[in-house]
């Protein structure tokens, strides 16, 4: 990012509840978030997520709009962007350059994250030759802190009968990813939608030779390209 942010007075908590925020507001779309709803995503106590907000909202990162909304400052969310960009690429080094599975690698960025180097995270993405996009399929923010939400449609929108290409998945289980990774799902594969069951709304697919059924939840989550 072209103007250096002060990462030196945040704690690792404050930049997880910045980071999830933002993730709440934008990747998820929500339309108003409080500190009950962020309390429950970071699956931390009402009163925890509390104390946390006044201390950022002292730091000008967070604001409350009307009926107790929370909102990020500028900075704010320019700092949650760059955590994701960190985490992102580290994903995509311990990936394609130190054989970290796609459900091993979540749990590492995380830590990985909170590296405060400029110059490290830089040059780690030079070295990768600029990726685009980390091994889930998630735009990488770039070093000057744009970031792209690209409308996703999910495989349980789909009707039967539908052609798809697999071009993400949500990263934050690591039971869910190592389930994909079992049943021999990738990206860029193809996938028939053969069936939807009324009774449960769960989803009989085909990709790769193989057939499987596969619950809403597990749908919810996996992110599509029509053909």
């Amino acid at each position: 990012m072209t103007n250096k942010l002060n990462l030196n007075n945040l704690t690792k908590s404050e930049e997880d509840y910045l980071k999830a925020l933002f993730q709440l507001l934008v990747e998820d779309n929500s339309v108003k978030v409080g500190n009950n709803q962020l309390a429950e995503y970071l699956k931390v106590s009402p009163a925890s997520t509390n104390n946390m907000v006044k201390k950022l909202k002292a730091k000008n990162y967070v604001v409350s709009e009307k009926y107790g909304k929370l909102e990020l400052t500028e900075e704010g969310r320019a700092i949650a962007v760059r955590l994701i960009r960190k985490h992102r690429l580290w994903e995509t080094f311990l990936y394609n350059y130190l054989n970290f599975s796609w459900d091993e690698v979540h749990e590492v960025a995380e830590q990985l994250e909170h590296i405060k180097s400029y110059k490290l995270i830089d040059e780690l993405d030079r070295f990768m030759d600029f990726p685009e996009k980390d091994p889930h399929g998630e735009l990488i923010p770039t070093s000057k802190g744009e970031y792209k939400v690209v409308p996703k449609i999910t495989l349980s929108s789909l009707e039967e009968g539908a052609v798809c290409k697999l071009i993400a998945v949500n990263d934050g289980s690591v039971n869910f990813l190592r389930f994909v990774s079992e049943i021999g799902l990738a990206l860029s594969s193809e996938i028939k939608v053969l069936e939807v069951r009324e009774f449960d709304k769960s989803i009989r697919i085909q990709f790769n030779d193989s057939i499987e059924t596969v619950t809403r939840k597990f749908a919810d989550n996996v992110f599509v390209k029509v053909l």
